[in-house]
C-alpha cells in the first residue's frame, strides 16, 4: 500500500510515517515508480507505534524494545544496549505499571458510580411484603 493509504487506515498522516521510517521503526520498499511501498505488517507496526507513544515511551525507547515486539522469541539485539537504556527501560515499566493501577481504580470508581446511577434511575427496590 502507499504512503496516503497506510496514514489513514493507522490514523496518523503521511508526514508521521516517514518520520517512523527515519528513525528506524519502520521500514518501505520502494516501487519502479520510487513511490514507498508498506505492507499489512507495517500497518500493524504502525499502529502499535503510535499506542506506545501515546503511553508515552519515546521512539528511542520504542526503537530498542522493537525487537520483543513481535515476538519475545524473536532474536533481541544485546550489543550497544547501555545501563541507561536498562534504567529507562525499567522506568518506563515502572511509570506504566502506575499509569494501569490509576487507570483501573478510575475505571470501577466510574463503573460504581454508574451503577448508583441506574439503581437511582430504576428506583427504589421494593420490599418483600
Amino acid at each position: 500500500m502507499r504512503i496516503g493509504e497506510l496514514a489513514a487506515r493507522a490514523g496518523t498522516s503521511p508526514r508521521q510515517v516517514r518520520y517512523y521510517e527515519a528513525k528506524g521503526l519502520i521500514t518501505s520498499t520502494r516501487g519502479a515508480n520510487n513511490y514507498r511501498d508498506y505492507t499489512e505488517t507495517t500497518l500493524a507496526r504502525v499502529r502499535q507505534i503510535r499506542e506506545l507513544l501515546r503511553a508515552g515511551l519515546s521512539t528511542q525507547l520504542i526503537l530498542a524494545i522493537l525487537p520483543c515486539l513481535e515476538s519475545p522469541r524473536d532474536p533481541i539485539v544485546f550489543e550497544g544496549v547501555t545501563p541507561e537504556t536498562v534504567a529507562a527501560l525499567e522506568g518506563e515499566r515502572d511509570r506504566l505499571s502506575e499509569r494501569i493501577d490509576v487507570l483501573s481504580r478510575n475505571r470501577d470508581a466510574v463503573a460504581r458510580y454508574l451503577a448508583e446511577l441506574q439503581q437511582h434511575a430504576n428506583g427504589p427496590v421494593p420490599a418483600d411484603s
